[in-house]
């Protein structure tokens, strides 16, 4: 019996990225027996939390730091940290923040919708978001204006969705943040670089764990000792109603150790798959195949189609057909409004790429 036995699921190949929609990240065999050996035991889970953070932030480079359920909580936790620090009656207390440092600055360009509003995860431990500058551009001196005696954080996102001209620079950021005596928070969910923030210089830095470590749905927060201890201690308060479960933290685990030892998703596996649907649709009508990097500066290659006016379809029309049937292909839609469409080699399994090209060729050449 399988636990799909009962459910109308439509099977999905997703060339759109690790994203969240579609359920992060495939696992491996391993992280998948990692969660189902936690998943048939008892633990303490103070203990477990504690000591898993030990061994993230080993593998990272931090003081310390926190599993979580997720980057989003992430956020959220980091937030209440950096307003209650580790005392007890604080922390049961939000998200009433009367009385408390709860201003937390962030540049409007980094003001996203990610799944949600990132301003909301600063709301719900009572934070108040304050955008700074314009969508499409920032100036130190917007930052430092609307630092005040309130303010908790500064907060930085780094991510595709955010406008990617005209913004501070994290090392910037860093150091008004510093000169103030604040601390900045990175939210660096999908990043692949888990040592850069810190080595930067900031105070708290959140993954997703399903990202680009590859784990199950899961997330960390790293950094000082300090605001971590803080961090773990609200699962006492806000936290405990996204608490991070054991099987999340042994597949996490799991996979960050790969991760770290370079055993997945290496450079040259995603450039010959994106060389392979590249060759695949090239030469039909209506569309320019090309390969692009990541918006947002990782090593992610991508086969780029950009639909001319002599395409048999239209670039929605086509992203819309394409989810349709048996199978339903995610490619990657952030610039639909340019009539582009991407495809991610990242979560492609071997038999995905051939599916691709056939239904690519089906839609465009009818």
């Amino acid at each position: 019996m399988s636990w799909r036995d009962g459910l109308e699921l439509t099977r999905v190949i997703n060339a759109s990225g690790k994203m969240t929609h579609l359920g992060g990240t495939a696992v491996t065999a391993d992280v998948a027996g990692s969660m189902a050996e936690a998943a048939q035991d008892y633990f303490d889970m103070e203990e477990l939390i504690v000591e898993s953070g030990k061994k993230i932030a080993a593998l990272v480079g931090a003081e310390a730091a926190c599993p979580t359920v997720g980057a989003a909580a992430g956020i959220a936790l980091s937030v209440a940290s950096c307003m209650t620090g580790t005392e007890e009656a604080l922390i049961k207390k939000l998200p009433v923040t009367e009385g408390l440092r709860n201003r937390v600055i962030i540049q409007k360009g980094h003001a996203v919708d990610f799944g949600a509003p990132v301003t909301q995860m600063i709301r719900i431990p009572g934070g108040i978001p304050v955008e700074v500058g314009c969508a499409n551009m920032v100036t130190r001196a917007d930052v430092e204006e609307a630092i005040d005696e309130d303010t908790a954080a500064l907060i930085y996102v780094k991510s595709h969705h955010c406008v990617q001209k005209g913004m501070l620079s994290v090392e910037e950021y860093v150091e008004i943040a510093h000169a103030h005596g604040l601390p900045v928070i990175v939210d660096a969910a999908a990043e692949e670089d888990l040592h850069k923030y810190i080595d930067l210089g900031a105070d708290l830095v959140v993954y997703s764990g399903a990202k680009a470590v590859g784990g199950p749905t899961s997330g960390f927060v790293c950094g000082k000792k300090g605001l971590i201890d803080g961090v773990r201690l609200q699962y006492r308060g806000i936290g405990r109603s996204m608490k991070v479960g054991k099987e999340a933290i042994a597949g996490l685990l799991c996979a960050l150790e790969k991760y770290v030892a370079g055993n997945v998703d290496a450079l040259s596996e995603r450039e010959a798959v994106v060389e392979t649907i590249m060759r695949g649709i090239s030469g039909i009508r209506g569309i320019k195949v090309s390969k692009k990097y990541d918006e947002a500066g990782r090593p992610i290659p991508r086969v780029w189609m950009e639909f001319t006016e002599d395409a048999r379809i239209s670039a929605r029309e086509f992203v819309s057909q394409l989810r349709q049937g048996s199978v339903a292909i995610f490619t990657r839609d952030h610039y639909l409004n340019l009539n582009c469409v991407a495809i991610d080699p990242r979560p492609l399994r071997p038999q995905d790429s051939e599916i691709i090209i056939k239904r690519i060729r089906e839609l465009l050449e009818g």
